[in-house]
């Protein structure tokens, strides 16, 4: 019975979550390149019961009656990296990637001692900063096979290979970073994600479209449905919740009574 109280209760906690995972999501649908998030179920180990000691019984009083399970929990918080739209801006500092999921722009954050540290993000809205220099919205500088590209004004060529030209120039070429597998990536915040021991790079093989923003890859009605759905099966829980509280409550105050 307190079991079934601790399986009720922990399933409300996972719903919990995936109702966050999924509100998160619908609060970055207009958020350019953001990756939908999904929560993946797993199952907690199966629990070995054992019959001890049953005196009363014509069975094995030590058989193995079968196992029994204590509910579910969130396993892993899974990323889609499927390319969102492409809505075209004509602004010649926004870029965006076609023809691949895998491909990512590089952008230095200063750490303590000053070094530039790479993270990487689909979100091309660039912009140019004080000193001329390719840099996002938050102000974390693009980063080319040189270093950060800096330019004279916003009339430049980015081609499909990221080569930036100015004034028939080449001045740098992008630092694209393209993985072969996305499952080993982890967000990072601000739209930015990193990389772990696993992560391989592979060759570029997509495009860069110059004047142009890539979506978020968020459906919303999808995530509303699975709104209502998390809704259910939370409210389910409860329910069940409730009447084992209301059986273990009648257990203790009619059933154990001293009559």
């Amino acid at each position: 019975m307190v079991r079934g109280l601790y399986t009720s209760a922990w399933g409300m906690i996972a719903n919990s979550k995936k109702m966050d995972t999924i509100s998160n999501n619908l609060a970055n649908v207009n958020t350019n390149a953001y990756k939908r998030d999904e929560i993946v179920f797993e199952s907690f180990p199966d629990v070995l019961t054992k019959r001890i000691n049953d005196t009363r019984s014509k069975l094995d009083p030590n058989a193995v009656p079968g196992n029994m399970q204590l509910g579910s929990d969130v396993g892993e918080v899974f990323t889609y990296y499927k390319q969102g739209s492409i809505l075209t801006t004509n602004n010649r500092t926004d870029l965006a990637f076609k023809n691949s999921d895998n491909a990512f722009f590089t952008v230095g954050i200063p750490d303590e001692s000053g070094e530039l540290q790479e993270y990487y993000t689909r979100d091309g809205a660039f912009t140019l900063n004080a000193e001329k220099q390719l840099a996002d919205k938050d102000g974390n500088l693009v980063l080319g096979q040189n270093g950060p590209i800096t330019l004279s004004s916003d009339d430049f060529i980015v081609e499909d290979d990221g080569t930036v030209i100015q004034n028939g120039q080449i001045v740098d070429k992008l630092l694209i970073k393209e993985f072969a597998d996305t499952k080993t990536l982890r967000k990072f915040g601000s739209n930015l994600v990193t990389t772990t021991d696993e992560t391989e790079e592979q060759e570029f093989s997509g495009q860069v479209k110059q004047g142009a923003l890539e979506q978020s890859n968020v459906n919303t009605v999808k995530e509303m449905v699975n709104m209502i759905s998390v809704m259910r099966s939370y409210e389910a829980s409860q329910k069940l919740l409730q009447i084992h509280d209301g059986v273990l409550q009648k257990t203790v105050t009619e059933v154990g009574a001293v009559r």
